[in-house]
């Protein structure tokens, strides 16, 4: 095997914590879609109902968001350059349901607290590093 070819250690690490946090976003995004009782057990009753309200667009970015991040993660593990493309979409889906929900909507009172307000802000934190790693992975040529 040539050394061009071997997948650094870093690229393995990253991608399998990129794929494990974008896989919950997944789980919570499918449970919440399809109304599983035991998930939305852990909602407010405020909090279901906001979400039931979404509007089909706001619906399709989260799924962009969330279905866009796993998708890059398991490509970055493919070593595939398209990993960027799909951590891009994911931040185009995660630009529209903050704009949702921060300018087009009123938020419950129970998704405006600290915690949940720092959560947001981890999502985009996590979101464009995982974007700017795999164009930095591209431009080295660990992505083909």
């Amino acid at each position: 095997m040539e050394a061009s070819a071997k997948r650094p250690a870093h690229l393995w690490i990253v991608g399998i914590l990129a794929a494990l946090w974008n896989a919950f976003g997944c789980v919570d995004y499918t449970m919440t879609q399809t109304r599983n009782e035991a998930w939305l057990a852990n909602f407010t009753p405020d909090m279901v109902d906001y979400v039931n309200a979404f509007p089909a667009w706001a619906e399709a970015a989260w799924a962009l968001g969330v279905w866009g991040g796993l998708a890059g993660s398991l490509l970055l593990l493919a070593r595939s350059r398209y990993a960027v493309t799909a951590f891009a979409v994911s931040l185009v889906g995660l630009l529209g349901t903050t704009i949702y929900q921060f300018a087009m909507s009123e938020l419950p009172a129970s998704m405006t607290t600290g915690g949940m307000i720092g959560m947001n802000v981890a999502i985009w934190i996590v979101a464009i590093a995982l974007f700017l790693y795999a164009r930095r992975a591209q431009a080295q040529g660990l992505l083909r």
